[in-house]
């Protein structure tokens, strides 16, 4: 069907044969789809809540517009490209910004919603156009770099307002995530993230009754160490069993648009990457649907903050169940964002998010966004991108810099231009201008790059899964037994 929801039964409806698999358009029996469905939930289900929470976004409504944007993004690739869009952390470095620049979640929604008309945008130029058009206008080096300056910008949050929250707690909870990504089994590796954040509750709830209140700056102490309580359950008391989340409108304002335009790059560099690792396993050639895919993905982001939502992005973690399990069914999707409402509908469960401890937050952060900036250095890795040639490393190596130090440009005396928004103007701009002037041999010597601009290669390199997440997907082909 033109909309991807007939499925076929795959064989007798039981887990395939080695060998096999389920492809999008197939489905288990029922009850094994939605036990499937149940994973992809689980899979999702931390990022998801967590990146709201360090955005200071509802993480109720987060989950439930998760599930919204997946069917939507369904719908647009007609069942072609199974994946579930999950809160994105590409985002994140520009909301810091925009709430230290004294924005409020609605200035943060209606400037990611711009984004999301922008990404949607690019995604039909790419559909008429062709996939080319990426490589040539964000070749690898260049999405390394930004997708690097996203990451590493960020560092300042984790010191200087999560980790001191709690410093014990936060390098208990890093810990836990380093060694559970190493040691547990594929699956609960990939959502060790999340197994941190539980690990890090527990342990703060327990130092509570066993220690007692402690002394540090908390966000609303104004500067000032003050006695508390780490974990703080009041809101969760009050709050509902089943209700509707916090609802909000966008605003708009053109300096914090441009703090998290650049977010759009990355999410370029992991539609791409994720659509690749999505055919390598169906063993389809899905280039034709990529700027739907694109297009889909920017639709989801609209759609969810246009109701004070997160943005949305495929997620890498969802991927590697699918190359675990060897089911590519939609079908099981639909039963993961389905869940993914109804979640969205218990008040309790978004209060119970919204009182994780910041010391947990801290351990779990210092992670994350050191993973996010490492993405790009795995572009760069995957990609052979030459730093020998001065082309990709003079004009990236300041605009990273520029992002990471948060230097400002002060345009007029009402505008600047400062951060992740300046060091992605120069690292892009300042890339296709070094490629005109340099020498010839430069030039040559770029040519010979995979995935230089009109190459062929996507921008996350041949087969690279990019977790936006923080997951850690290992699993790239449909083999091994079914998790």
């Amino acid at each position: 069907m033109a909309l991807g929801l007939g499925w076929k039964l795959a064989g007798d409806g039981s887990t395939p044969p080695p060998g096999q698999v389920v492809r999008p358009e197939e489905r288990l029996s029922w009850p094994r789809t939605v036990g499937i469905g149940a994973q992809h939930v689980v899979a999702m289900f931390g990022a998801t809540f967590v990146f709201p929470l360090i955005m200071g976004l509802d993480p109720n409504l987060a989950i439930m517009m998760s599930g919204v944007a997946t069917i939507v993004f369904l719908l647009v690739v007609q069942g072609k490209v199974p994946s579930y869009l999950g809160t994105s952390a590409s985002f994140v470095g520009g909301v810091v910004a925009i709430r230290a620049a004294g924005g409020d979640s609605g200035d943060v929604t209606g400037a990611i919603l711009v984004s999301g008309i922008v990404l949607a945008l690019v995604g039909l130029l790419i559909h008429f156009v062709g996939a080319r058009l990426i490589h040539a206008v964000l070749p690898p080096a260049v999405t390394g770099a930004v997708v690097l300056l996203i990451g590493f910008n960020l560092a300042p949050v984790v010191a200087d307002i999560y980790w001191p929250q709690d410093q014990w707690v936060a390098l208990l909870t890093m810990t836990f995530v380093i060694v559970g990504s190493l040691v547990l089994p594929g699956f609960f590796a990939r959502i060790s993230i999340f197994l941190g954040l539980v690990f890090g509750y527990l342990l703060s709830w327990i130092l509570d009754r066993a220690t007692g209140e402690i002394t540090s700056v908390t966000p609303v102490s104004g500067g000032e160490a003050v006695p508390h309580f780490r974990t703080d359950f009041g809101g969760v008391q009050s709050a509902d069993w089943f209700g509707l989340p916090t609802f909000h409108g966008p605003s708009f304002e053109f300096n914090f648009i441009l703090l998290v335009l650049p977010a759009v790059i990355a999410l370029l560099a992991e539609n791409a990457g994720h659509v690749k690792a999505v055919a390598e396993m169906t063993e389809r050639d899905l280039d034709p649907v990529l700027g739907r895919a694109i297009f889909g993905d920017g639709v989801g982001t609209v759609i969810a903050t246009s109701v004070g939502g997160s943005p949305t992005t495929t997620y890498a973690e969802n991927i590697g169940v699918m190359a675990a399990t060897r089911v590519y069914s939609t079908a099981a999707y639909y039963v993961a964002a389905l869940v993914a409402v109804l979640f969205g509908l218990c008040p309790k469960f978004g209060a119970l998010i919204a009182a994780t401890p910041g010391g947990v937050l801290g351990g779990i952060t210092v992670v994350l966004y050191g993973m996010i900036g490492l993405l790009g250095a795995k572009i760069w890795k995957e990609n052979r991108v030459d730093f020998a040639n001065p082309i990709n490393l003079i004009p990236l190596a300041a605009g990273i810099v520029i992002a990471i130090g948060n230097v400002t440009l002060q345009v007029t005396d009402d505008f600047s231009l400062a951060g992740i928004a300046l060091g992605t103007i120069v690292a892009v701009v300042g890339w296709h201008v070094a490629r005109v002037v340099a020498p010839q041999e430069m030039r040559d010597a770029l040519r010979s790059e995979i995935g230089y601009a009109g190459g062929t290669g996507p921008a996350v390199g041949h087969a690279g899964v990019h977790s936006d997440s923080g997951g850690t997907p290992q699993l790239r082909k449909p083999e091994g037994p079914p998790a």
